[in-house]
């Protein structure tokens, strides 16, 4: 599974994982954790913990998890810039005037974001260590939500 590529129309953002912290909000803040996403519509999301979300580290992951070709959406974010150079079709939203434009939006790696982080809220706290753990449990559950029972028989060996 690891070695899937996305491709299609897909989706690509950043988010931030932590406690709530007083001070800047998103991409200044302090402390917590950036998670770089990639999720194909109607398919897979592939999340990973970055340094940064420099647009090398945004370039990097994507040539890695995305097919040449695909149509990318994207938010505004600067780092994004140099994606058709590599190959890829890109369609940006601008979300301070509207949050979609026909088959422009990101809605659904949003969403995949707002679902991890609901879900991480019940354990009230997850150490930097094992971040990377429950982020990829959340990738697998979620890449898995319409068999999600199956797809753990499987792992398991087929062990009931």
């Amino acid at each position: 599974m690891e070695d899937e590529v996305l491709s299609g129309e897909v989706e690509a953002d950043e988010s931030y994982f932590g406690g709530k912290r007083r001070g800047k909000r998103g991409r200044g803040a302090i402390d917590k954790i950036p998670v770089f996403g990639i999720l194909e519509r109607n398919g897979k999301v592939k999340v990973e913990i970055v340094e940064d979300v420099s647009a090398e580290t945004i370039l990097r992951e994507t040539i890695k998890k995305v097919k040449r070709g695909s149509i990318i959406y994207t938010d505004q974010f600067r780092s994004y810039d140099g994606l058709v150079i590599y190959g890829f079709r890109h369609e940006r939203i601008d979300k301070s005037v509207r949050f979609s434009n026909g088959r422009v939006y990101i809605n659904g790696i949003e969403g995949f974001w707002s679902y991890a982080k609901e879900r991480l809220l019940k354990f009230h706290g997850v150490s930097r260590e094992n971040f990377i753990y429950y982020l990829k449990e959340l990738e697998f559950r979620y890449n898995n939500r319409k068999n999600l029972e199956e797809a753990l028989y499987k792992c398991l060996g087929g062990i009931k």
